[in-house]
């Protein structure tokens, strides 16, 4: 029974350490959504190497309150802003041909950041219901500042 118990509460334990999750997609899933049904996106712009980024996800993506705000009101997108995938946006492939997959830390930037105009990391795009960028939102927010930010985009 002690066994039992304790393989409970250390479940328990792990899921509250662990947070709520957010429905991340990639960008191409999110616009492919957003089609047959309008809603905003919610993108994080991170890197690999980015501190900041990675206290986001693990102090503000990860509570209850951020996680449901984004999941009720967006279609989440995590895009690595040095990574290899291809992004489809408005009838442009946006790709990145310097990637090397063998670098560790900094890599070269994605077409599609450069396209964003991207500041630093962590960046966080809102695009409205026709994919159009309505807000950026740059550097780490803890979740009550990243929520009033998500509540003031029309």
């Amino acid at each position: 029974m002690k066994k039992v118990l304790f393989t409970f509460l250390l479940a328990l334990a792990t899921f509250a350490m662990n947070g709520q999750q957010i429905n991340w997609m990639t960008i191409d899933e999110a616009l492919a959504m957003q089609k047959k049904s309008p809603k905003p996106i919610f993108m994080d712009v991170y890197t690999d190497w980015c501190g900041p980024c990675k206290m986001l996800d693990k102090n503000t993506f990860q509570t209850k309150e951020v996680a449901d705000f984004i999941n009720a009101s967006y279609y989440a997108v995590k895009f690595n802003g040095e990574g290899n995938t291809v992004v489809n946006y408005k009838g442009k492939k946006y790709a990145n041909p310097g990637f090397d997959a063998s670098r560790k830390g900094r890599n070269s930037l994605h077409e599609f950041t450069a396209f964003l105009k991207v500041e630093g990391y962590p960046s966080m795009y809102v695009l409205d219901k026709k994919g159009e960028i309505a807000k950026v939102i740059v550097g780490y927010y803890q979740p009550e500042q990243l929520l009033a930010e998500l509540k003031t985009v029309k």
